[in-house]
This record gives structure tokens, sequence and C-alpha cells, in this order.
């Protein structure tokens, strides 16, 4: 079973020593768990491969060791819901509430270390798809810690890339919104529809068009889609970085200017 610790071990080698950092065994290698609630959306849709398009950009672009397989479909119900710190959920229409006893593992899933994405593929703000992330994220958590814009100086936009805004597909909504519980964003929402910039065809070319930023925009997507990787793994130890020069000076060991 993959464990945060695991994952957490691998970012800071990555961070502190130039090579490329392996875990040992298959159980430690990252994987998305891919959420469908009530049976939508289907699994693979509504951007067919996406999440296996994003993995392949983070394998080449870090030191995570991505499963061949970079997704699996999980429900809430499912014990393989504590097999992957980080749950992606894709939606191009209104999706049912969750029963309570699907909430409750959601809950558990986040209060214990979890962290989901929900990417809107409605491709327009303000929709059917925002109406059932709100009301979710009201079900799962009080409304006095709901969805709110994180701050231009939250650390997903450092992790791994320096970033700013909400890019995606489209550029509908200027701003990532997220849960934070207990200084710990445990839910990032994004209207802007970042696996339809990921996506590829069956022949290897990007399958949507970015509007209106074109490729840049596209590639921001994919920065952000690491960057998000990354936080779920590492959580804010990035923020701690201004600390490493100290430790390594008293380590007696070289840091650079």
């Amino acid at each position: 079973m993959t464990t945060r610790r695991a994952f957490l071990a691998g970012c800071l080698a990555a961070a502190l020593w130039p090579r490329r950092a392996r875990a040992i065994g298959p159980a430690s290698q990252f994987r998305f768990g891919e959420l469908t609630i009530g049976g939508l959306p289907q699994p693979g849709t509504p951007r067919a491969l996406s999440l296996t398009r994003l993995g392949t950009q983070i394998d080449l672009r870090t030191s995570i060791d991505v499963a061949r397989v970079a997704s699996a479909p999980v429900q809430l119900h499912s014990p393989k819901l504590f097999e992957t710190p980080f749950l992606y959920m894709a939606a191009d229409r209104r999706f049912p509430i969750p029963p309570a006893r699907d909430l409750e593992a959601l809950r558990r899933f986040l209060t214990f270390g979890g962290f989901l994405v929900i990417d809107s593929a409605e491709g327009r703000a303000g929709g059917e798809v925002d109406a059932s992330v709100r009301q979710l994220v009201a079900e799962v958590f009080p409304p006095a810690t709901g969805l709110a814009p994180l701050s231009e100086d939250h650390v997903i936009y450092k992790t791994f890339y320096l970033l700013a805004g909400a890019p995606g597909r489209v550029a509908v909504s200027k701003d990532l919104e997220g849960v934070t519980r207990d200084d710990r964003t445990v839910i990032v929402y994004n209207q802007n529809d970042m696996a339809g910039a990921w996506a590829k065809d069956d022949f290897g070319n990007f399958a949507y068009p970015c509007y209106p930023g074109g490729e840049r925009q596209r590639e921001l997507a994919i920065r952000l889609g690491i960057n998000l990787v990354m936080y779920a793994l590492c959580l804010d130890y990035k923020t701690d970085q201004v600390h490493v020069p100290f430790i390594l000076k008293r380590r007696k060991w070289k840091v650079d200017d």
C-alpha cells in the first residue's frame, strides 16, 4: 500500500540530490485514483487517458516513479479508496450526491491525509457541474470550511513550477478554489478543464485546442497538474525550503549562493 511517508522521502531526496529518486517496489509507485460518483463520470471519461498523459509528463519531468497504468477507477465505498493519496474526478454534467456512507468515507479519506482534485470539463463557469461540486463540498464539510479561492502565495503554485491562476483547456475562471482544513488544502477545484489540455488522441496529437492562450496555456495546465501531484505527495515541504541552506551549512555541506 502506498504511504505518504514513502512519497515524502522521495520528494525530499529529489530536492537535495540531483539524481532520479526511485522508491523500492511497485507498491510505492504513484497512481491516480479516478473517482466515480453515482456511476458518473464513467471511468476514463470525459477526457479518456488524460491522467495517463499527465503521468507520462510527471515521469519525464520529476523524480516521481509513476506506475505504468497511471490511474485506476475508485468508488467511495471501495477499500481501494485508501491506496493512493490523490483522487481525481472529472465531470462534464451534473452528478448525484453520494449516500451518507460514501460521504463519510470521503470525509475520512480527506481528513486522514488524502487529496481530491475536481476538474470541470463543462466549459463554462457556474454551470451544472459547479452546482454539483459545491453541493458535494457542503455535504462533506461544514459550510464554514467550503470552497474559497486559493491565495496567490499558496504552496500549490510553487511545489515544482512557479505558477499563478487556474490554467486549463479554457479560461472561464481565473482562480483555483479549494477547501483547507488545519492548514492543509484537501480539495482543489478547477473550472477550466485541465484534463482537456492534457488529452491526446490515439495518434499522439493533443485532442483539444486551448483557448484563448494556445500551446502556452496547455503547457501551464500540464505544469499545474504536476504541481498538484507534488502537493498531494509532499504537502508544504516547499515552504520550508528556505531552511535547507542553513541545515546543509550546519552539516558542513557546500551551499551555493
